[in-house]
């Protein structure tokens, strides 16, 4: 199922926990999914990101170091903020590797200030930016709890993953008429 959602992008978002525990066996499949020739965009920082730039050494890389985004805690969001911006604008799958629950107050919204307000869990920030601007995306939760109220359902057949209805080609529920 994971290849038949990705065959439909061809340009993919990549972030997660900087420090990732456990297996890197479902970071090896999304990386093996991707189709060739698409474009990659990743962040700067350790972990996730460090992973999917070694997969993809030709990946757009949005660097803090760059100073194109300041300097300081607001240069990651802001960086973060970016690399949604371009895969939402490249019309692709944002996919998420976060290793902890999403926290508390934490919804998706098409405001960056909302998603990302100092709470220091910047994978679920990006993830809740990217849904709230209408980006399809998946999330490898592991055993953590799909978040309430995000509108993200369990891909079939593989265990641990959830999309947004865009990933998963879900048709829109449409009311056709009250009368």
């Amino acid at each position: 199922m994971l290849s038949s959602v990705f065959s439909r992008f061809a340009c993919f978002g990549f972030s997660g926990s900087r420090e990732w525990v456990g297996s890197f066996t479902p970071l090896s499949v999304a990386a093996a999914v991707v189709p060739a020739g698409s474009r990659v965009l990743i962040g700067c920082a350790p972990g996730v990101d460090a992973f999917f730039r070694g997969a993809f050494p030709g990946a757009q890389v949005f660097a803090v170091s760059s100073g194109q985004w300041g300097v300081g805690r607001g240069a990651f969001a802001a960086r973060s903020i970016a690399c949604v911006r371009a895969v939402a604008a490249g019309g692709g799958l944002w996919v998420s590797f976060p290793s902890s629950a999403c926290p508390a107050g934490l919804l998706p919204s098409s405001s960056s200030s909302r998603c990302f307000s100092g709470s220091g869990f910047g994978s679920w920030a990006s993830l809740a930016f990217a849904l709230g601007s209408g980006v399809s995306c998946l999330v490898f939760l592991r055993s953590l709890p799909a978040p309430a109220g995000w509108g993200l359902s369990p891909v079939p057949g593989c265990p641990g993953w959830f999309g947004c209805s865009g990933a998963l080609g879900s048709p829109a529920v449409v009311q056709l008429s009250l009368f």
